[in-house]
């Protein structure tokens, strides 16, 4: 099965600037046949959606035509193989208009994956002795610390917990700055006091009992580092992670100073170019979103942290890169990263995304395969899902599979029992609810159908969310995947949310 990735992607990147401008066909090949070998597997013929209809074709989009949908002017890709990079190249434009072609070092903002490059800086100070993953952070703090929350006591919060977000902080993410606006220092930023544009960094959970994604709590790992080593982020990052892997262009500078040179630059849903007149945005929380970075350097990086947990030459010792890998109950992020799968498929991977760049790196921690993807557009996001869809297709493990679809007469009688409001049933062990206690976070969800629809609605959100039918009793919504439950006496009595490896259990209420 790895073949594939070696004999298919590789050399086809190797061709890609030749090839990446020919049209995308309308590929009839059989679904589980291998991809044809060269770059019109993987860039040419490649990208698809993640749910498609039982029976519909799979589109093999070219990335020039997704590029042109989306309106995202600019990519950059690395390919790894054994835990080093192969190939890294750019495909169109560093700003709209221009002939400033991006290339494999061009730097982009990749929002998230700082988190990561943080966690790196942090486990290398772990590694000298200077942090500890388990003690109290406060002891560490100097001049800001970690207020206890009111009516729980003794409940320190450690390094584990911020770098897995088990830690109950507040701050989910960061807006972005535009060109002139006065930026938020770290203390600001930790107290959410002007210019800052986030709310206070506080606990709102007792520590280690839940997941919440928390930016707030990298930045509080970044006044950790700062405290320790009387250093600022940069500095240290520098030191401990960007030169020993000849990272040099990559940088947590912010504003990103325009002399780095190679730059891409920001631009909107419609690919117009935005945050002028400087042509990108500013991103003071430095740990939390502020990286900037290469194909080339964030390929490099993502091969040192594989090469680390397989022992072999890497940036961290092998058991702290296994503690790394390894999920932090009840969690699915390890001391960073997000991981899923087994075997040859156990995989680490994060996203970024401000609001004109969306990122993505993904490693095999097992076969040493591994890509990084990086855009220029605000509707990144949608993009780098396609392009992932086509990398680890062409990779052959079976990560990230094509969901299909089925058609159901949701008009039927039996169906009608679907309907209804379901409560979520609080006793199921926080370790099987996982990460949906973060982004599934409703005690109740409505079910209804309506034009031939199944759909389900959150209290919070404006809009219901319309479910596609795999089975009569399973639906798929974005990565989300929704279970009715049916039992011996033909009455529909719970629900299930399902996301990777975390469940959340809904009891079918009164209507």
């Amino acid at each position: 099965m790895k073949t594939s990735m070696h004999a298919g992607i590789l050399p086809a990147l190797m061709a890609a600037c030749a090839l990446v401008a020919a049209a995308g066909v309308q590929a009839q090949d059989r679904e589980r046949e291998p991809a044809p070998v060269g770059l019109q597997a993987v860039l040419t013929h490649g990208l698809r959606s993640n749910l498609m209809k039982v029976g519909e074709p799979l589109p093999r989009w070219s990335l020039q035509a997704r590029m042109a949908h989306h309106r995202v002017p600019g990519v950059a890709i690395a390919v790894l193989k054994d835990g080093q990079v192969m190939q890294a190249m750019g495909f169109g434009v560093r700003r709209a208009g221009t002939q400033e072609a991006v290339d494999a070092d061009t730097l982009f903002s990749v929002g998230s994956i700082s988190k990561i490059a943080t966690a790196a800086t942090s486990l290398r100070l772990v590694a000298d002795g200077r942090l500890d993953l388990d003690r109290d952070v406060n002891d560490d703090l100097r001049g800001w610390r970690v207020a206890p929350l009111p009516g729980v006591a003794n409940a320190p919060v450690t390094l584990r917990m911020l770098m897995s977000h088990t830690a109950g902080l507040t701050v989910h993410g960061f807006k972005d700055f535009l060109p002139g606006e006065p930026l938020p220092s770290l203390p600001e930023i930790l107290d959410g006091t002007s210019p800052a544009k986030n709310a206070p960094i506080r606990l709102q959970h007792a520590p280690g009992l839940k997941v919440d994604y928390s930016g707030g709590g990298t930045m509080v790992q970044q006044r950790v580092i700062e405290d320790v080593t009387g250093q600022p982020l940069e500095t240290v990052a520098r030191a401990q992670v960007f030169d020993p892997l000849g990272m040099h262009r990559s940088t947590f500078l912010s504003p990103l100073p325009a002399e780095r040179g190679n730059i891409a630059r920001a631009h909107d849903r419609d690919g117009a170019p935005t945050a002028l007149p400087r042509g990108w945005e500013a991103f003071p929380e430095q740990a939390a979103s502020g990286l900037w970075t290469s194909a080339n350097e964030l390929g490099a990086f993502v091969g040192a942290l594989i090469r680390s947990y397989r022992g072999a030459d890497g940036l961290l010792p092998q058991p702290l890169a296994r503690q790394m890998m390894t999920e932090v109950a009840p969690s699915p992020h390890g001391l960073g990263p997000r991981l899923e799968g087994a075997g040859a498929t156990r995989i680490f991977h994060h996203g970024g995304a401000n609001d004109s760049y969306h990122a993505w790196i993904e490693g095999y921690l097992e076969t040493g395969d591994g890509f990084a993807i990086l855009t220029n557009g605000a509707n990144g996001y949608a993009l780098h899902r396609e392009i992932r869809n086509a990398l680890s297709d062409a990779i052959g493990l079976g990560v990230n599979p094509l969901v299909r679809t089925v058609d159901l007469d949701l008009h039927a009688p039996i169906y009608a029992d679907y309907v209804g409001i379901y409560r979520l049933d609080a006793a199921a062990p926080m370790d099987h609810r996982g990460n949906l206690a973060d982004s599934f976070d409703t005690d109740t969800v409505q079910v209804a159908i309506a034009d031939g629809a199944m759909r389900i609605r959150l209290p919070d959100e404006d809009e219901p969310r319309t479910l596609q039918p795999l089975s009569p009793t399973r639906f798929a919504a974005a990565t989300l995947q929704y279970e009715f439950h049916r039992d011996a006496h033909g009455k529909v009595r719970a629900l299930s949310v399902e996301q990777g490896d975390s469940r959340a259990y809904y009891r079918r209420g009164a209507e």
